[in-house]
C-alpha cells in the first residue's frame, strides 16, 4: 500500500491534501469523534451546545472555561504527516492543503497553501471594533477576553450554527477540482459540509488515510487504515533522520 501511494506521489505534479482531526491526534491534540475523543467525555452541558454561536452569545464566561481548557494546546507542534505535507509543497507537489483543523499546525511546519475550513485559534476579533488579537492575548485575559473598546473578542473558529467562509471554500474546492491526486487524512468524513468537499474531485487517483472506515472508502482507489504520521513517516523517512 506505502509502494501504492509512493508511485501516485511521484507521478503527481497537482496533489491537494485533505485532513480532518486524526492529523493532529499524534501531535496530542484529541480528536472529538473516536472512543478516546472529546464528544465522550462527560460534561453537564454536551460540547457541540458549548460550541454553538447561541451559547457563545448567552453564556460567554463558560464557553471561554471550556475553550480554553479543552480546544487550546500552545504546546502542540508538527508531526510527520505535517512536516511531510510542507515538504511536498516546497518541491512543488502539493499545491494545497485542506484542513478542518484549527491549530495552525501546517502553518507551523511550514506549508503555506492552507486553507482553514473551520478557522483558527491564532486568530481572534473584537466582535465591536475588529481589532485583531493573537492567542497569547486570549490566554493571558482571565475569564471572558475584552478589547480596549470593551467589546468581546471572539476566537476566528466556525461555530456550530455558523456558516464556513464562502471565499475559503470556494478556494477549496477549487484546488480540488483542479486536482490530480486527492489524498484524505485523518478525517471520518462525517462533518459537513466540509466533508461533502471532496465529491468535487474528479482526478486521477483518490487516496484516503484513516484508521477507521469512511463513506468514500468505496470509491478510493487506495485505502490505508493506519495514523497518517505513520504513513508519512515510513514514506518519507530522511525527513526524520
Amino acid at each position: 500500500m506505502h509502494n501504492q501511494l509512493r508511485k501516485f506521489i511521484e507521478k503527481s505534479d497537482n496533489i491537494v491534501f485533505f485532513g480532518g482531526a486524526g492529523v493532529s491526534t499524534q501531535s496530542g491534540i484529541p480528536d472529538f469523534r473516536s472512543t478516546d475523543g472529546l464528544y465522550q467525555e462527560s460534561f453537564a452541558t454536551p460540547p457541540e451546545t458549548i460550541l454553538s454561536y447561541s451559547f457563545f452569545i448567552s453564556r460567554t464566561s463558560d464557553f471561554y472555561k471550556f475553550y480554553k481548557k479543552k480546544m487550546l494546546f500552545p504546546g502542540a507542534l508538527p508531526n510527520k504527516a505535517h512536516i511531510a505535507l510542507a515538504h511536498l509543497e516546497n518541491v512543488g507537489k502539493v499545491k494545497a492543503v485542506i484542513t478542518q483543523n484549527i491549530d495552525g499546525l501546517h502553518q507551523m511546519a511550514g506549508s503555506k497553501q492552507v486553507y482553514e475550513l473551520h478557522g483558527s485559534v491564532h486568530r481572534n476579533h473584537c466582535m465591536q471594533c475588529g481589532k485583531f488579537y493573537p492567542l497569547g492575548d486570549v490566554q493571558d485575559i482571565k475569564d471572558v477576553p475584552r478589547c480596549n473598546c470593551g467589546g468581546i473578542i471572539k476566537p476566528d473558529v466556525v461555530l456550530y450554527e455558523e456558516a464556513l467562509n464562502d471565499e475559503v471554500m470556494l478556494q477549496a474546492i477549487q484546488a480540488i477540482k483542479s486536482a490530480e491526486l486527492l489524498i484524505v487524512g485523518g478525517t471520518s468524513l462525517n462533518v459537513y459540509p466540509a466533508a461533502g468537499m471532496i465529491d468535487y474531485f474528479d482526478g486521477n487517483h483518490l487516496v484516503l488515510i484513516n484508521q477507521s472506515s469512511t463513506r468514500a472508502d468505496s470509491s478510493a482507489d487506495l485505502v490505508i487504515r493506519e495514523p497518517i504520521g505513520d504513513v508519512f513517516g515510513m514514506m518519507f523517512p530522511q525527513l526524520f533522520s
